[in-house]
């Protein structure tokens, strides 16, 4: 597999790197594994939580330099990068201050005597992840890992080998020991053999639906814990009784950030009937009028998509919805310009014979389906192989508490669009994986909750 910045705005080739040889490989999860065993890993949880408040400072400090490596590398407007250090240093700075606090032993009431669970770490951790968010993608992964005292493994996308140096560099500088967060550049058959290492204890991986049951399917082979986040196709749900103004500017940012490319992007706009005629004007009129060009630029909204192949891949999902009979109100095609530009589109008349009904369209394009009522609004959310995220507008909060709860999603936000913060678990159900990250949840993902029992001399049962 090449590793190569590919520069998705000007189409040249900004640097490439080699892939680690077999004999580096083994160096590096010799290294990992013998931190495991360490007292920095098993011992007091203080200088773990220290390396995570100097790398929130770090990724403050350093917020321009990955906001333009990831402009450089995979498109990223500018602002929207410095963006995602922002809440990459707000995680690292989260666990510095709450994982003492999750990771203390949990009490037990029972007939037998004094019980607890402590938890502990379990080995050394595999992340394989994209290139959609390049760091944050990694710091919700690394961060609660380091805390748990897991060292990490991981395997970027081959697009963004420059931001994946640039963090190992940044948890160095924190002050992590040598193995504590490692980057590998290696193929994905590579990924495969490392799954059945012996020294490797759990796989969390952040892609597409393909990448996701390989790795899960290898796991599961090998009887070892993973964490998928896949896929999304999340719906943006209008009620008759929404801000449509609010909802509306809500909507062109949940589809146009990051260029659409975001597993929890607003993707299936359903809207009910009283209100389509001025949510979808409004909605195509601000679509129409994003910013498109530079991503160094302050004033680019629209930034270009990853990759040549993504660009294609987008272009003929479009073409065959077209093909099956829906209809694009704007948009619809690649712009005629330098870059991986896609115009941004909105498509309706999209009917379930059309494959792109259940696809996930990973780029500035929109599917808008209008319903009667609030029954139709969940039977149309949860015709879906997919259940990330999703939103729901409207100006009474019960009535959107009550569809939220009917939603069959991972997460739903009402009157936003779905976000990520550091306290919030983070994942879906479906085809959008399993496992959660972020919170107090995603901390003991990869945990041994080691139960001790003191028993006071009753008898019990013998189990198991």
């Amino acid at each position: 597999m090449a590793y190569r910045s590919l520069n998705p705005f000007t189409e040249r080739t900004v640097r490439t790197c080699d892939e680690h040889t077999a004999a580096e490989v083994e160096a590096k999860i010799a290294k990992a594994d013998a931190l495991f065993r360490s007292d920095w890993s098993r011992g007091p949880i203080k200088a773990r939580l220290a390396v995570l408040e100097a790398l929130a400072g770090l990724l403050t400090d350093n917020r321009d330099v990955l906001a333009t490596a990831m402009a450089e590398e995979m498109g990223k407007p500018l602002a929207q990068g410095q963006g995602e250090i922002d809440l990459c240093a707000g995680i690292a700075a989260y666990y510095a201050d709450k994982a003492a606090e999750f990771l203390k032993p949990q009490p037990y009431d029972t007939d037998l005597g004094e019980a607890w669970t402590e938890f502990h770490p379990i080995g050394v951790l595999l992340a394989v992840e994209p290139w959609n968010f390049p760091i944050y993608q990694l710091i919700r992964v690394v961060a609660p890992a380091i805390a748990v005292g897991n060292p990490v493994l991981f395997k970027h996308a081959s697009i963004v080998p420059h931001c994946a140096a640039l963090f190992e560099d940044l948890v160095m500088q924190a002050g992590a020991p040598d193995g504590c967060v490692t980057n590998l550049y290696i193929s994905s058959d590579t990924v495969s053999e490392l799954i059945g290492d012996d020294r490797i204890q759990g796989v969390a991986l952040t892609g597409s639906e393909g990448a996701g049951s390989k790795v899960a399917s290898r796991a599961s082979e090998m009887l070892k814990k993973s964490t998928l986040e896949l896929g999304g196709s999340d719906v943006f749900v209008v009620l008759d009784d929404a801000d449509i103004e609010k909802a509306v500017a809500a909507g062109v940012e949940g589809r146009l950030s990051n260029a659409g490319q975001v597993c929890t992007g607003s993707k299936r706009f359903i809207v009910q009937k009283a209100v389509a005629e001025a949510f979808i004007d409004g909605f195509v009129e601000g679509m129409k009028s994003a910013v498109m060009g530079d991503p160094m630029d302050p004033e680019t909204v629209l930034g270009p998509l990853s990759s040549e192949d993504a660009l294609k891949d987008l272009t003929g999902q479009v073409e065959e919805a077209l093909s099956h009979g829906a209809k694009a109100l704007t948009g619809g095609k690649p712009s005629d310009r330098t870059g991986f530009f896609y115009e941004p589109t909105v498509l309706v008349d999209i009917t379930p014979d059309n494959p792109a009904y259940y696809q996930e369209f990973f780029g500035p394009v929109a599917q808008v389906f209008v319903v009667d009522d609030d029954d139709a609004v969940v039977a149309q959310a949860n015709d879906s192989h997919f259940g990330l995220g999703g939103s729901i507008f409207s100006g009474n909060i019960d009535r959107a508490r009550k569809l939220a709860s009917r939603i069959e999603t991972g997460m739903v936000f009402v009157n936003s669009t779905t976000t990520s913060m550091p306290e919030l678990p983070f994942g879906g159900i479906k085809r959008s994986g399993f496992g959660r990250e972020l919170g107090d949840v995603g901390i003991k993902e990869f945990v041994n909750r080691k139960l001790v029992v003191i028993s006071e001399g009753k008898a019990a049962s013998t189990v198991g």
